[in-house]
């Protein structure tokens, strides 16, 4: 009898330990990777990796995606995506540029301005997937098009450069320490996103739209209205990496921030939110960001070509997603050892073809490596 009781109660308080414990987990994987990262690198080039100078160069790389990482964590727990981020970004920029010199606005109302148009051009997305119920891949992939051709049509091939002080500063002001302008912001925003997340209204319903979008429709939750909210947050928020970028740059195109898309769902996802919806980690896509950024840094101070940094990014995109569906897949069929669940034949094939794969990427590395002329660091 007491044998039965006390089972009853491990069964009991099993899920809300997991359902404790889950974020942390979310973000074990970029912490440990980091760390592997470090080490390698710490092995590799200790030297020229650690000093502050570069640190300060990762910092300020990461503090450009990070408020995008922060809305994009709840598109994606909504069980959405957003492809246009990086065209909203460029536009906006672009519209905050003519305020500032053809209009004569002042700097500080053209920022203002431009994060709200940005926070339009979401408010368009999200009508667009809720009133016109076009997927989300779809339309805004369409929509990115869209401002892209927009934004080139209003710039005319031409370079908006010097900006005002203010707008230089929010993309690379230095503030008395180790801490950048740029840095701070990104932080502000996931200690924001991190409130909303796990505080608010907000945050729970997106988990439970996620989860299952019907359940939560039929309890009441105004599914539509919330999915358009956060691609009205995804929309400001690359309004304000696009004033991060032109004061990054001092400088802003119609062809800016081609690639800003898929570097924040790679952040965002490798963090352990999840692509299919209802989980999240705020902490997990911050540390996520950072390891992208360090790891591209680490591949230009090894001096590998950029093609070779986008082979190790999808790499690494493959990676977390691979692992984490994995996870999915263990918990829906009530795996209750990890031990056990890696002898099983299907993983036991899974862990041999990622043993494969990842000693392909190897010897692709090195034949970059041969091909660039550079040697091969040994260690």
């Amino acid at each position: 009898m007491s044998v039965t009781a006390h089972k009853g109660a491990a069964e009991t308080t099993t899920p809300d330990f997991r359902a404790r414990v889950g974020p942390t987990l979310a973000m074990l994987g970029p912490l440990v990777m980091i760390l592997a990262l470090m080490a390698f690198m710490g092995v590799v080039e200790p030297a020229r990796y650690f000093r502050t100078s570069n640190w300060n160069i990762i910092l300020l790389d990461a503090a450009l995606f990070m408020p995008l990482a922060m809305a994009m964590t709840f598109v994606i727990t909504q069980r959405g995506i957003d492809l246009s981020i990086g065209s909203v970004a460029a536009l906006t920029a672009i519209l905050m540029g003519f305020l500032i010199k053809d209009s004569g606005y002042p700097a500080w109302v053209a920022v203002l301005l431009a994060i709200a148009i940005g926070g339009v051009f979401g408010l368009i997305n999200g009508l667009v997937i809720t009133r016109l119920r076009v997927p989300d891949l779809i339309g805004t992939l369409a929509m990115d098009l869209v401002y892209r051709g927009i934004a080139l049509v209003i710039a005319k091939g031409t370079v908006l450069s010097r900006f005002p002080d203010l707008i230089t500063g929010i993309g690379r002001g230095n503030l008395p320490g180790f801490l950048t302008v740029p840095f701070v912001i990104g932080i502000v925003t996931f200690g924001v996103g991190y409130l909303v997340l796990n505080r608010t209204w907000f945050g729970r319903y997106s988990i439970a739209i996620g989860s299952n979008p019907e359940a939560a429709a039929m309890t009441g939750v105004p599914v539509d209205r919330y999915r358009v909210y956060a691609y009205v947050l995804m929309g400001a928020m690359a309004g304000l990496a696009g004033v991060m970028l032109a004061g990054k740059l001092n400088a802003i195109q119609a062809t800016s921030a081609p690639f800003v898309n898929l570097h924040v769902i790679a952040a965002v996802v490798v963090g352990g939110t999840s692509l299919f919806g209802g989980r999240a980690s705020m902490i997990g896509s911050l540390a996520g960001v950072l390891l992208l950024s360090m790891m591209i840094n680490a591949l230009v101070t090894l001096r590998i070509e950029f093609f070779w940094q986008s082979v190790a990014s999808g790499a690494v995109i493959i990676s977390a997603v691979a692992f984490y569906t994995w996870l999915q897949k263990k918990d829906r069929d009530g795996s209750k050892s990890l031990a056990a669940a890696l002898r099983t034949p299907e993983n036991v094939k899974t862990l041999r073809f990622a043993g494969w794969l990842f000693g392909a990427l190897v010897v692709l590395l090195i034949i970059g490596f041969v091909l660039a002329g550079e040697p091969v660091p040994s260690g």
